[in-house]
């Protein structure tokens, strides 16, 4: 939905912005260039320093700040009635409680990725979900970006045959600019580099891949820190499709992913955020980019979905079978590589 084509007879979503850090400050700059689809009536930020900052985009932009809540029970509590819906974007450990704490008050929930910390807890939110008979839309790039919905059309249609293997590797220099940060604390954030960044990774090969995986072995290496820093999954899907996954979080200062699906009848090219798509047919001397509908961010297609005139793109069932595959990948890695089948994988109930 561009805001130039915004029906003035609908009022603007109203969404609670949920924790008010780096990438909270991200998408509120956006949103304040649309104010005529989206407002933040009230913020929840536990940190004053934090929200000051936060609040510093809103007054440069010549707009009252919203009031800051710190608790999320007092916000639901006495304001839950003036919101719409909430945007949860804090650490992964708190996804869980949050999530379901706003759609019990209900709020339709765009929710920061990686969704939960486990399959336990993404089942746990699927229901709750279900109770509440709300929206939640998992903010993953990937399965936001046209370029992986038209590959995986692509990958569906038969036009490229058969997958035979899918390979993905993304890197970006984590270990350093995280280090004294909630993400390298393993009960905060859940695991390290392969659950952050690459947790892009992990969803787009399973949107890519369209089946569930049935075996995995992995190996992760923290390098010294509490988390992992580098990742390396083989991984089997139940037709046979053979997956290799490399995530390197040390490397030097950058961030960037090459994932390639290699077809009986052609090859794919893109990227774990969906940042580009190309298509290389049998008799082809090469990749050719594959032009894609216009690509809308996560809030302002979150908005269509609660308006109900998008199909949910990225449902808390993205969230399971993402959650699914890292239980398999710990699970492997804490074996030293041993291969583990779903059902061992599974974190326990």
């Amino acid at each position: 939905m561009s805001s130039k084509h915004a029906d003035p007879s609908v009022p603007p979503l109203r969404i609670a912005v949920i924790g008010c850090g780096g990438m909270a400050c991200h998408h509120a700059a956006s949103m304040l260039r649309h104010q005529e689809i989206v407002s933040i009536p009230f913020v929840c930020e536990p940190s004053a320093p934090t929200y000051q900052r936060f609040a510093l985009l809103f007054k440069d932009a010549g707009v009252v700040p919203p009031p800051n809540v710190p608790d999320l029970t007092t916000l639901l509590r006495h304001h839950a009635g003036e919101l719409d819906a909430a945007f949860i974007i804090t650490p992964h450990a708190l996804h869980h409680d949050q999530a379901v704490a706003c759609l019990e008050a209900g709020l339709h929930v765009l929710l920061e990725k990686p969704m939960v910390l486990n399959s336990q807890e993404a089942h746990s939110l699927i229901a709750a979900r279900d109770r509440a008979q709300r929206h939640l839309v998992v903010a993953f790039n990937g399965s936001l970006s046209p370029q992986i919905r038209s590959a995986v059309q692509w990958l569906r249609s038969g036009e490229l045959g058969s997958i035979l293997t899918i390979h993905g590797v993304v890197w970006q220099g984590w270990n350093h600019y995280t280090q004294n940060t909630w993400r390298q604390i393993p009960e905060i954030a859940g695991g390290g580099f392969l659950f952050d960044t690459g947790a892009h990774m992990l969803n787009t090969v399973a949107d890519l891949a369209g089946e569930p995986v049935v075996e995995v072995a992995a190996w992760l290496d923290n390098r010294g820190r509490p988390v992992d820093i580098l990742g390396t999954v083989m991984a089997r899907l139940a037709s046979g499709v053979l997956i290799s996954l490399s995530g390197c979080g040390d490397t030097i200062e950058s961030c960037a992913s090459d994932v390639r699906v290699f077809c009986t009848g052609g090859i794919v090219r893109t990227g774990v955020w969906g940042e580009r798509l190309e298509i290389q047919r049998q008799g082809e001397a090469n990749l050719t980019p594959v032009e894609v509908p216009p690509s809308h961010g996560a809030w302002e297609q979150f908005i269509r979905v609660c308006q109900g005139t998008l199909e949910n793109p990225s449902p808390p069932e993205v969230g399971l079978r993402m959650a699914l595959l890292w239980d398999m990948i710990r699970a492997s890695a804490e074996r030293g590589g041993i291969p583990v089948t779903a059902q061992q994988g599974t974190h326990p109930a």
